[in-house]
């Protein structure tokens, strides 16, 4: 919908595509739709969902075997996204490295886009 012709709109790092895959397969779904929503003391919240089937407005992202849809609204802000699995001693999970976040809030859970003029 948003997107460039012959670029993706999202990546995955290997961890990420790897920790989907396993997902994915582990609960026999069609793959992980990621998407945005207004919360959180930043602004906004990213979503994530499993999915049977794509939406036929999502834009479909494979890589090394994880599926990711992204939902039509959040296509806008999540272009250019990358989209790393992490594990440390005290967590692992899902990091975003967007390039359209303007600021996030302390525990990284909650975000701001940049205006669309200042995108450019």
């Amino acid at each position: 919908m948003f997107g460039i012709p012959g670029k993706q709109a999202v990546k995955m790092t290997a961890s990420a595509a790897t920790q989907i895959s396993k997902l994915m397969e582990r609960d026999s779904r069609a793959g992980l739709r990621i998407g945005v929503k207004k919360g959180g003391c930043a602004g906004m919240e990213y979503t994530m969902e499993y999915v049977d089937v794509a939406d036929p407005n999502d834009e479909v992202v494979e890589q090394d075997g994880a599926i990711i849809m992204i939902a039509p609204m959040a296509q806008m802000f999540l272009f250019g996204t990358e989209i790393d699995y992490q594990v440390s001693l005290l967590e692992a999970g899902f990091k975003f490295n967007n390039p359209n976040v303007s600021e996030a809030c302390g525990c990284g859970e909650s975000i701001s886009f940049k205006a669309p003029d200042d995108a450019a």
